[in-house]
């Protein structure tokens, strides 16, 4: 057996032994609460495993064990790239959902403006037809009593005219009684003188 190998594999045991209750306590810090998943945490406690293995590979002169240090190194990169990608990501995530609940709030408010106006522009034009059915019920009761006290006055001119007329026939009708009444005493007068008159002749014819 290689004497390096032993080393190797007691300080392996080792950092494992150690590593476990630390990838556990970090896990549940800032992991899913089981113990998964990459956090801070649990990247601190790699790269503390890598430097450690990287300064006993260097120590020992072990190669492979300064190897393995560097993958770990390189892995623990490229976690934390990784996790702060994600972070990245649920905050763009986050701050869609945000953008995306405003939008939401603002389109709600909009609805309601709008469900509002249309709801003003109802009632004002129901104020308005109201408005113009009264304006035309005002237009027709004056029309109407326009019409009837001009259908009265009609009516009372034609009642005068008709008792004017009425007046005037009966005038007339004075006058003609009044003109046949004078003829008919001149014409008594006429016959009294010429009865006169044959008398007083007859009576010369006598003498």
């Amino acid at each position: 057996m290689n004497l390096r190998t032993i080393p190797r594999l007691a300080l392996d045991t080792y950092l494992k032994a150690v590593e476990r209750p630390l990838d556990r306590a970090a896990g549940l810090v800032g992991g899913d609460g089981n113990g998964n998943g990459t956090t801070p945490a649990k990247l601190a406690v790699d790269r503390a495993d890598a430097t450690v293995r990287g300064i006993a590979g260097a120590v020992l002169g072990d190669r492979e064990l300064q190897e393995d240090a560097q993958r770990r190194a390189i892995a623990a990169d490229k976690r934390e790239e990784a996790l702060r990608l994600r972070g990245q990501a649920e905050q763009v995530a986050q701050s869609a959902d945000e953008e995306l609940d405003e939008r939401k709030q603002q389109a709600q408010q909009r609805r309601q403006q709008a469900a509002k106006r249309a709801q003003e522009r109802k009632q004002q034009a129901e104020k308005e037809r109201k408005e113009r059915e009264r304006k035309a019920a005002q237009a027709t009761s004056k029309r109407k009593a326009a019409n009837a006290k001009a259908t009265a006055k009609v009516e009372e001119t034609i009642e005068e005219r008709a008792k004017r007329e009425r007046l005037e026939a009966l005038e007339r009708k004075e006058d003609a009684l009044s003109e046949r009444e004078e003829a008919l005493t001149a014409a008594d007068e006429a016959q009294r003188l010429a009865k006169a008159a044959a008398q007083a002749k007859a009576a010369r014819k006598s003498s």
